[in-house]
């Protein structure tokens, strides 16, 4: 169902409810009449919320199916409640409060309805990223029910339990009632910070039912308590709202796993959630100061209960700061991450270009004098081609730790593509063909790998920078070297070659002993 056409229902059903209790209501019935058309308006809409529900079921698979049928199986309860309470209170005249099937029928809905949001939380689309840790929520479902219960006790409960204690069974089952349906709401409430599936229309919709239901019970079970006889029909709207609301979410479209919501949306319903433990705290406390400046007087479970509240704030409040202190300290690490894996080469794990050209702008800004190493790898494209891509890997992994351990740890080893490294030396001790020859022989050891010795060579093109030199880029110390390694390729492979001159003695070992394999 689309959700045009849902609201096109939803707005008839809304009609239909509020002539009904308008005509219910409004006097223009007499009592028996009213009440004919409160609870048989009530037992259709129950009826068509069992059959809706079956009918969804039926249609899909797995959690959507498996939750449905557990609000199948409520509706059929309160079907089942209603016709009895119709058929003792309507055509059998039994007193309230009444010890028959009903109200057993009507306590297995919020059951078997937490059964269902039970189902559609831990089999749905999984938890909400980043939520709070599990023991706040627990801390926020017992200050939402502490503060509950010091609402109601001050304003009800302290009276229907006096009631309770002279009434019998038969007063507990009317208590019990909302209460049930209120336990009902603090799960759906705290699912809901928790688990993205149970954040859906259709649950909506059962929230709403399951605070109608539970108003007019306490409403109910106050003028039971009170020694009525007869429930006035006004007490009866949130019973007379509850199925249709149930109805509605038996038809209401469903998340069906997918992100129906914005940004911006659910930004607003976090803030909804931050803000939903403390609503009803602050309520309870400004019933509380209303009442003891009318002369209310508190007994010791009140105050013990208020103050219990105030200590689950302040163990909240600790436990969230202690979340927020956590939640920093992993963006941090996860910052580390981003920007080590934004500079380094995920093969070798040595720095990347983007790294060794911000660390050769950074020296070029300094006095000390720097080397440059271009390093071409000869010798690669036969691994490769002969062993693998696998093989090559794992040569160039070898080639990057030899390259870290020829150089200090405050110089740089950077992979500037495919089997090209760059070495930045800055302020260097000895003279940069020295340290162009340390790291010639370091390359010419075999390359032992899983699958055996490979020999490679290295083609070395070093420039440098004596003094600070403001008209000196480094696109022109990378060019400079890049130009020398060519230079040393073209004499023949696994030489050294500073940019400006040839290494005579390298130049003299390569005009006596060149062989094919290095040209």
């Amino acid at each position: 169902m689309t959700l045009r056409r849902f609201g096109v229902i939803v707005a008839a059903v809304c009609a239909l409810v509020l002539a009904l209790v308008c005509l219910v209501v409004s006097g223009v019935l007499d009592r028996s009449a009213s009440v004919a058309v409160d609870k048989f308006t009530q037992l259709v809409a129950a009826a068509a919320a069992m059959v809706s529900y079956w009918r969804a079921a039926r249609r899909r698979p797995g959690v959507a199916r498996r939750w449905r049928l557990w609000m199948t199986a409520a509706m059929a309860s309160l079907v089942v409640g209603l016709c009895a309470w119709i058929w003792g209170q309507v055509f059998l005249g039994v007193s309230l409060p009444s010890s028959t099937l009903a109200p057993l029928g009507f306590m297995l809905v919020p059951t078997l309805t937490l059964c269902a949001v039970v189902v559609l939380s831990h089999g749905g689309s999984g938890t909400l990223p980043g939520h709070r840790s599990k023991l706040v929520v627990v801390l926020d479902g017992l200050i939402v029910v502490g503060s509950l219960f010091v609402l109601t006790w001050v304003s009800l409960l302290e009276s229907m339990v006096r009631a309770w204690a002279t009434s019998g069974p038969g007063f507990a089952t009317v208590v019990a009632h909302p209460a049930a349906y209120l336990v009902m709401l603090v799960v759906l409430l705290v699912s809901s910070w928790t688990h993205r599936s149970v954040r859906q229309l259709p649950v909506l919709f059962i929230a709403l039912a399951g605070v109608a239901q539970s108003a007019s019970g306490w409403m109910f079970a106050y003028l039971v308590s009170q020694g009525a006889t007869a429930i006035p029909t006004a007490a009866d709207i949130g019973f007379m709202v509850c199925p249709a609301l149930f109805f509605l979410s038996a038809i209401a479209p469903g998340g069906g796993g997918r992100e129906r919501h914005g940004t911006a949306r659910l930004r607003a319903g976090e803030l909804l959630h931050l803000l939903v433990p403390y609503l009803p705290m602050m309520v309870t406390g400004l019933f509380i100061v209303v009442g003891t400046a009318t002369g209310v007087r508190l007994n010791p479970l009140e105050i013990y209960v208020g103050l219990g509240v105030v200590l689950l704030v302040i163990a909240r409040q600790l436990l969230t700061l202690i979340d927020n202190v956590k939640l920093v300290e992993q963006l941090r690490v996860s910052r580390e991450r981003l920007r080590h894996q934004a500079y380094h080469d995920p093969l070798t794990g040595v720095a990347n270009r983007a790294l060794f050209r911000e660390r050769l702008d950074a020296a070029l800004a300094g006095p000390a004098p720097l080397v440059v190493l271009f390093i071409d790898v000869d010798g690669f494209k036969d691994v490769n081609d002969n062993y693998g891509h696998a093989e090559g890997d794992a040569v160039l992994r070898i080639v990057a730790a030899r390259l870290q351990r020829c150089v200090r740890a405050e110089d740089l080893v950077a992979r500037l593509g495919g089997d090209e490294f760059g070495v930045l030396v800055d302020g260097y001790p000895q003279p940069p063909e020295e340290i162009g020859r340390r790291v010639l022989d370091a390359l010419r050891e075999p390359h032992r790998t899983a699958a055996g010795a490979h020999v490679v060579r290295a083609s070395i093109g070093i420039s440098h920078r004596e003094a600070f030199d403001p008209a000196l880029t480094a696109d022109d110390l990378l060019g400079n070297a890049d130009a020398a390694m060519y230079t040393a390729k073209r004499l023949g492979k696994g030489m050294v070659v500073v940019h400006g001159e040839v290494d005579p003695d390298v130049g003299a070992d390569v005009a006596a002993g060149m062989n094919p394999e290095m040209t």
